[in-house]
């Protein structure tokens, strides 16, 4: 189990580990056809009954696991672990016809960064999440847990490099709408009426942002100001700032 989390290792088995007491609570209650298996310390069954009781009611194996044991499994999961059957992401086609709002990471390396990139479109209630290129792998523990389980609320789909995927995008109707410093636009009144409209967000590699190839194929290139000495914010943070753009533009 320690050794799911390597991306081999889930490759070989084809299944993952989902880590932490919120992270397998999303899992039981909106994955539940994937779980094989929870474990769960006395400690943890005491403090998170909720878990166990949706496990159960759902037809799942439940074992009981000493600390050591759970520990053996997971250096950092509070006493509650889950294996789940990995499934084949989906496709780009898998978007749903009448999405209005998507976030499109491009090249994201970070497991962290890529968990909480997911947590934020959950949050503004996004319709999918779109992994272009070579994403790290969402299936990651610390991708699930940087998530804290959005991973289970919305699909995480993958797709070619940006170039090639954005036409599968527009033609769902959505505009292609990226964070970029080299953005004319700021982000602000002056680009609400964009964001009024379907769009998908699009956020490059936390190292060199988006190519001058992947910026071509964009509509709306649009800048976050900063108005104080921070050179940049992380990729997580600007996906915040800019999705929540978009939720108070409709609002």
């Amino acid at each position: 189990m320690r050794a799911l989390a390597g991306r081999s290792a889930r490759k070989r088995s084809g299944t993952y580990l989902v880590e932490g007491p919120q992270a397998v609570r999303e899992a039981v209650r909106f994955a539940a056809a994937d779980v094989r298996d929870v474990y769960v310390t006395d400690d943890a069954r005491v403090a998170h009954p909720e878990i166990v009781d949706e496990a159960l009611e759902a037809g799942l194996f439940v074992h009981p696991v000493t600390d050591e044991v759970a520990h053996a499994m997971s250096g950092d999961a509070q006493g509650v672990i889950a294996v789940l059957t990995a499934r084949a992401t989906g496709e780009i086609d898998s978007i749903p016809s009448d999405a209005t709002l998507v976030a499109v990471l491009s090249a994201i390396r970070d497991p962290g960064n890529l968990g909480a990139a997911i947590r934020v479109a959950d949050a503004v209630g996004a319709d999918a999440v779109v992994l272009a290129g070579e994403c790290v792998d969402p299936a990651s523990p610390k991708v699930i847990r940087a998530s804290v389980g959005s991973v289970f609320h919305l699909p995480v789909l993958r797709a070619p490099e940006l170039r090639e995927s954005a036409a599968a995008l527009k033609e769902r109707g959505l505009a292609l709408v990226a964070a970029d410093v080299s953005g004319a636009d700021e982000l602000g009144r002056a680009t609400e009426p964009a964001l009024r409209e379907p769009h998908a967000w699009v956020f490059g590699n936390e190292a060199w942002g988006l190519t001058d190839d992947e910026l071509a194929v964009v509509e709306h290139v649009v800048r976050i100001p900063i108005p104080g000495q921070a050179e940049s914010l992380n990729l997580a943070t600007a996906a915040a700032v800019c999705m929540y753009a978009s939720l108070f533009a409709r609002s």
